[in-house]
């Protein structure tokens, strides 16, 4: 049986025991990325992605499914945000969440769809009580990055 042994730092190395076993020893990083683990190398490169990998991240699903409720709702497809949750069998204070995604400034937006949201930045810090004005969006996540 193998033992994983995680090292933060060191170089790569090949280690031979006496009955002829080989250890390899590869210094990786793993950090979370929108609740996906990702391989990051020691020299910052962040390994190749996987087919897997190609999957929308949480946030990425949050942001569509608040543009379609909003959408439903303008094209009155939908009276209320109360009717979409009764109609997706959630939680109305949810949905109210998810369409509040829909008023993010532009980058934030574009950060979500690139998974280039820092990894403790979360759903609730952008959906819940989002501030109107983009550049105090912006400052918001600037102070919850430092905390």
């Amino acid at each position: 049986m193998s033992d994983i042994k995680i090292h933060k730092t060191g170089e790569p190395d090949i280690l031979q025991a006496s009955d002829g076993r080989l250890t390899l020893s590869v210094p990786i990083q793993i950090k979370r990325r929108s609740g996906r683990k990702l391989v990051t190398l020691p020299n910052g490169e962040i390994a190749k992605a996987q087919p897997w990998d190609k999957a929308p991240s949480p946030l990425q699903l949050a942001l569509v499914r608040g543009h379609r409720w909003l959408v439903m709702l303008e094209l009155g497809e939908a009276k209320s945000l109360r009717e979409i949750a009764a109609r997706e069998g959630i939680d109305n204070s949810y949905v109210s969440r998810m369409v509040n995604l829909t008023m993010l400034a532009p980058d934030i937006v574009a950060a979500i769809l690139d998974d280039a949201l820092p990894n403790h930045i979360t759903l609730f810090d952008l959906a819940v009580d989002p501030p109107v004005l983009w550049e105090e969006q912006k400052e918001r996540i600037k102070i919850t990055l430092f905390t």
